[in-house]
């Protein structure tokens, strides 16, 4: 069965040019259109489409209060397909916060030409969403209860890995917006171009009790704080002295991605070793699974989002088959466990 796909766009010329680079693909069919809205509200009931791509500027609704209301009650996967303005980062992340599996960039310039070079990753995209499992979301999360303060730094104490790809944007709001002031240091890996990761750091950080940046090259590892590497570029993590240290470079992507999932997993493994744990969330493909088995084999604790949770049971799946998976746990699990494992003294860590 080809997936059905619903194309939402106030502009005919966008939606008959989706439609024409949607329809070369044999396994996509465009059931319909819509220019705004409430249109698109009657022909989901009608043709009951597998993937919806979105326009954000629309008449009447505008794209995110309608993504926000229709995974609210009626979840699907939806593609935004959208101009990126110099508020495009903060919309995209807005739009996966509230329930969209990706976000594809309009040329601005040359729309025609412009469109016809985005076809490749625009068919990508909607097939991935069509693999993906949305869940009913709600339009904000309820903020930590937790008071922001600088913990101590007389420990180096544990390091947490995180990975992720698609559903990866609230799979993290939700465990790191959980987590409280004093948490262990965390480095995280997210798939994510480049302009998005210092974005999501800002957003993340407004909204958790810890301390969230994008990296930066010889940032000293804390606790209380969590780095994302920035798009495009490795985030691994080194010893200076008596201390934990994070490191970016542009060497070529590993597993088909920079920044690498297996980047990070493998360097925790070889710098930090027991006293680290590893986490593999929602996301396409096998990127993490070696670099997790890794970490795992050098004595860490490690973790996979459980399938039900995953919005794509992809890389915590790979992970599992690798051996790399010690346990499979929900988002809240996830939460309590990076707070619930202690960190192994420096000396017990030697023996």
């Amino acid at each position: 069965m080809p997936i059905r796909v619903l194309i939402v766009d106030d502009s005919a010329l966008i939606r008959q040019m989706l439609t024409e680079i949607l329809i070369t693909d044999p396994e996509i069919e465009v059931v319909g259109t819509a220019p705004n809205a409430l249109i698109a509200r009657e022909r989901i009931k009608a043709l009951s489409p597998d993937v919806i791509t979105l326009d954000i500027e629309m008449p009447h609704m505008d794209g995110l209060s309608f993504l926000e209301k229709l995974m609210a009650l009626h979840p699907l996967p939806v593609i935004m397909v959208s101009t990126l303005g110099r508020q495009g980062p903060t919309l995209a992340l807005r739009a996966m916060e509230l329930g969209a599996v990706d976000w594809v960039a309009k040329p601005t310039l040359g729309i025609r030409s412009g469109m016809e070079a985005l076809a490749e990753e625009l068919i990508g995209k909607v097939k991935i969403a069509a693999a993906t499992r949305p869940r009913p979301t709600t339009a904000t999360r309820q903020a930590s209860s937790f008071v922001r303060e600088e913990p101590a730094n007389d420990d180096i104490g544990r390091v947490v890995a995180i990975g992720a790809s698609t559903g990866g944007v609230e799979a993290l709001r939700h465990v790191i917006g959980r987590l409280p002031p004093n948490a262990p240091g965390i480095l995280i890996t997210q798939h994510m171009p480049p302009g998005f990761t210092a974005s999501f750091a800002r957003r993340m950080n407004e909204q958790c009790a810890v301390t969230v940046t994008e990296a930066t090259d010889g940032a000293p590892i804390r606790r209380g704080h969590v780095y994302i590497a920035p798009g495009s570029r490795h985030l691994e993590i080194r010893l200076r002295g008596k201390e934990y240290v994070c490191r970016l470079h542009d060497d070529a992507p590993v597993s088909g991605h920079r920044p690498s999932v297996d980047v990070l997993f493998r360097s925790v493994a070889e710098v930090v070793g027991a006293d680290s744990l590893g986490i593999i969330l929602t996301g396409m493909g096998r990127d993490g699974a070696s670099g997790l088995l890794a970490m795992r084999q050098r004595g860490a604790r490690t973790l996979g989002q459980s399938e039900a949770s995953c919005v794509i049971y992809g890389m915590p799946r790979v992970a599992k088959e690798f051996g790399a998976v010690e346990s499979e746990m929900t988002l809240d699990r996830i939460a309590e466990e990076i707070v619930r494992t202690p960190a192994r003294s420096r000396a017990a860590a030697a023996h």
